[in-house]
């Protein structure tokens, strides 16, 4: 079973940085105070005041920063400002020995797959949950709960309607997942997970059609869908697609690939680049039933 962190408390203090893309002060302005009111001390890592082309820094930078966070034992909690693309190029440079022997918690979504990912390869659970840069967006309050809610330990469960590519049944296992386009990066990294028994989540946002199933047949062929326990289908976000149509949407491309399968599906989980983006404990013992009136998924 992965480690779980020690739920957060009034008092304790949470660290933002910047793995990824670049972020002001002026757009984590409202995170920060939105924190501070669920009566936490914000630590600012260095990364948010840098810069380097599309980065928030360079490498060594963004990767001093979260290092600096992992190993101070008074962060409670390390909440990823935003995602975009970088944290792949220092997940290998980073040492997880004293969050080892002092884990916390670790949020973030998109880009921030890899280092959930990562963590769960180690034994460690992490949220896969809404960040800062979207604290504020219309329409993601009840995201922005249940991140709270999974920080600070408080019982949740998650409901979606019935969608008609769903399939009936039910499933246990550890949560795993995250963005499709991240998991297919790390196959074969030190951040690949094993999929087998577990139940699975996945969300992309502006992928070509062709490329959606270009990623669901590399899942389907290295054996990963085969072991799984249960799928997750979540947000799809501002697909494109060519000149010439693909002729299927991302649901209908996903769907041809888990109907070779019998473990039970649900589309349309709130999850992804989309206001209600809710947050799910990545490594954390679940269970998922799917039935005519839609899906329910709770921690065990």
């Amino acid at each position: 079973m992965p480690t779980p962190s020690p739920a957060l408390r009034p008092g304790d203090r949470v660290a933002i940085v910047c793995p990824a893309r670049k972020v002001t002060h002026q757009e984590l302005a409202a995170s920060i105070a939105i924190l501070t009111a669920w009566g936490l001390e914000v630590v600012l890592g260095t990364t948010l005041t840098a810069q380097h082309h599309q980065f928030a820094g360079p490498d060594e930078l963004r990767r001093q920063d979260i290092q600096q966070q992992l190993d101070e034992p008074s962060i409670r909690a390390i909440l990823c400002a935003r995602g975009g693309y970088g944290t792949t190029r220092i997940i290998d440079q980073l040492d997880f020995s004293r969050f080892a022997d002092n884990p916390k918690w670790i949020a973030g979504f998109s880009d921030i797959t890899t280092l959930n990912c990562h963590l769960l390869a180690l034994g460690h659970e992490s949220i896969h949950g809404v960040m800062p840069l979207l604290f504020d967006q219309a329409g993601g309050e009840e995201a922005l709960e249940s991140l709270r809610r999974a920080l600070f330990g408080e019982p949740v469960s998650y409901f979606a309607a019935q969608h008609p590519f769903n399939r009936v049944g039910s499933a246990t296992g550890e949560l795993i997942g995250g963005n499709l386009s991240l998991l297919q990066t790390i196959t074969g990294t030190a951040s690949d997970c094993a999929l087998a028994g577990r139940i699975l989540f996945i969300e992309d946002i502006d992928e070509y059609l062709y490329n959606i199933d270009r990623m669901m047949v590399h899942l389907d062929r290295t054996g990963k869908l085969a072991g799984l326990a249960g799928l997750l289908v979540g947000h799809f976000t501002d697909s494109n697609d060519n000149i010439i149509p693909f002729g299927q949407t991302p649901y209908e491309i996903i769907q041809t690939y888990a109907a070779k399968y019998d473990f039970p599906v649900a589309y349309g989980f709130p999850v992804g680049h989309e206001p209600l983006n809710m947050a799910l404990i990545c490594g954390r013992r679940s269970h998922m039933v799917v039935d005519e009136t839609g899906v329910c998924l709770n921690y065990m």
